[in-house]
């Protein structure tokens, strides 16, 4: 059953830490077979690096992107192993696209977890580890932080932009890390109150992507995308796409384009969602939401009794 005022999102990069799901796991096996589904396919046991894994290679983004994943689709199929609602809409932030078009059922979720480690690749030998940065930025105007990048850029001959506008005070920017450090100096000359690096390899979303999309284009040639069964939101000009055709170009963009979260939100509400659920681990997308939306009702079903509390009570309201 469909619940029109319900949507699900699904977290990108950031999110993951050594351990996570456990729990869950614990209570639904179903995890466990999503995990062991993906580590066929990678070649290498996915679980295992999760729960007892380095932090550090969690961090890599090649490691990263399969893992992500698989998580946000492995509590997704719990979600509905449990009896929940399927939503009325999904959208995804970044990586997590291809978690929203895999539950949407888009994409099949085995050829997903091949495409995003290459996708994960790709992105880290466009820029080599330790060149590029990405930082938050808090408490600052968009085109304070757009003017800053700009004379950064200008000042070090160098990349530097905004690529994830998350939510109205909070923007993220990302380039090579000279200029990402010039930047974050003026943006709090402007009056930024925290800039904050983020633990990820590489500067995404940006021009230095560029290459990468390129071989993610030529990597997604050969892939079938069907249409959503859910209506995805998509990152690059918030909104919905039903022809399967056009999906691909969508994530190559993506990939060298800002994430307009803050206006896939807003695409979401329009359409008359009331109440959003995070399908992944952490709750960064819900802390976002209620900044660009006060009147959403967020909900995190990472731990398994929040997931059938949940369940619960979005069934009863």
């Amino acid at each position: 059953m469909t619940q029109k005022d319900i949507a699900f999102v699904f977290p990108g990069q950031g999110s993951q830490k050594v351990g996570m799901l456990a729990a869950a796991a614990a209570a639904y096996p179903i995890i466990g077979d999503t995990f062991a589904e993906a580590s066929t396919v990678l070649g290498y046991d996915l679980w295992d690096l999760v729960q007892n894994g380095e932090q550090e290679q969690l961090n890599l983004t090649e490691t990263t992107q399969p893992v992500l994943l698989t998580s946000s689709v492995a509590l997704y199929r719990a979600w509905l192993a449990a009896g929940g609602a399927v939503p009325a809409l999904m959208a995804g932030h970044s990586l997590g696209e291809f978690s929203a078009l895999v539950c949407a059922g888009a994409l099949e979720f085995s050829v997903a977890v091949k495409l995003v480690q290459q996708r994960g690749s790709f992105m880290q030998t466009a820029v080599p580890v330790g060149e590029g940065a990405m930082a938050a930025i808090i408490g600052l105007e968009d085109d304070a932080i757009n003017a800053a990048c700009a004379a950064a850029a200008a000042e070090s001959g160098e990349v530097v932009a905004a690529v994830n506008f998350n939510s109205p005070g909070q923007v993220v920017i990302a380039g090579k890390s000279a200029a990402v450090e010039a930047a974050i100096t003026l943006c709090k000359a402007a009056g930024a109150k925290r800039a904050l690096p983020l633990p990820v390899s590489a500067p995404f979303h940006t021009e230095l992507m560029r290459p990468a999309g390129e071989k993610l284009a030529e990597a997604m040639a050969a892939i079938e995308f069907s249409a959503p069964q859910v209506p995805v939101v998509h990152n690059v000009h918030a909104a919905m796409e039903s022809d399967p055709a056009a999906i691909p170009e969508l994530l190559v963009r993506q990939i060298y384009s800002p994430v307009q979260w803050t206006g896939c939100v807003q695409a979401m509400t329009a359409a008359g969602i009331t109440r959003v659920v995070e399908c992944g681990p952490g709750k960064v997308l819900s802390g976002l939401n209620r900044r660009i939306d006060k009147s959403l009702s967020s909900f995190n079903i990472e731990e398994p009794e929040a997931l059938q509390n949940t369940v619960t009570e979005l069934a009863s309201a």
